[in-house]
């Protein structure tokens, strides 16, 4: 597991490599830590805007004596899995703009209000709490659902912004996001943790689109 001062640490020494300024952001559980709902975390998740960013950073981990790790023993075959690099049981995890089933979004970026900067050349921005929950439904691996209860026990969730970026998912070409998203309320609808008026507004939205492309089909 990484601590909060691992990673601060770690970026530092990362920082130190660079040979360029980057800007990068966090999502998953060291999203998480820095909002403080966790201490630790099995990765660090990051997520880039340009290759030429990510493979700049990737030289950076690199020079610390990490390296790269076969993306599928830990996401399978899914699309837009993320390129990995471990040192012993530390890992980071680094996405370019698409992950998994989502991509990290213009608004999504704007919400990334919380940053850090590290030395000259790093700036890391934290995800905003509704999009780590929306990336958690992109990834969702084992721990994913407990992430997402525990952030709702400890924070009031706009569930209106969830929906929002959901459609804005749709805009982009990714209504596999609003299905996982779908399932995600389905379930804690059920458990009674979302309003079931939320998921109903969404699978009505995810209907709309259906009907609709349908209907393009059959002009």
């Amino acid at each position: 597991m990484i601590s909060i001062e691992r990673q601060k640490n770690l970026f530092l020494a990362i920082a130190k490599n660079l040979k360029k300024p980057i800007k990068v952001y966090a999502i998953g559980g060291t999203a998480m830590m820095f909002h403080g709902f966790k201490d630790s975390t099995v990765d660090i998740d990051l997520v880039f805007t340009s290759l030429e960013d990510k493979n700049a950073f990737k030289r950076a981990v690199i020079e610390l004596g990490y390296k790269k790790l076969d993306a599928t023993k830990i996401y399978g075959l899914k699309d837009n899995a993320p390129e990995m690099l471990s040192l012993g049981q530390e890992r980071f995890d680094l996405f370019v703009l698409e992950i998994i089933d989502f991509i990290f979004s213009k608004e999504m970026q704007e919400r990334s209000e919380q940053a850090y900067q590290f030395l000259d050349n790093l700036i890391l921005k934290i995800a905003d709490v509704e999009d780590i929950i929306l990336m958690k439904c992109a990834t969702n691996r084992a721990k994913d659902r407990e992430d997402i209860l525990n952030i709702i026990k400890n924070r009031k969730v706009n569930w209106d912004i969830l929906k929002l970026e959901a459609k804005n998912q749709v805009k982009l070409g990714r209504e596999r996001a609003v299905m996982e998203l779908g399932y995600l309320l389905e379930w804690l609808s059920n458990e009674g943790i979302v309003p079931k008026s939320i998921t109903e507004d969404l699978y009505k939205f995810m209907k709309d689109q259906i009907e609709r492309k349908l209907g393009q089909q059959n002009k």
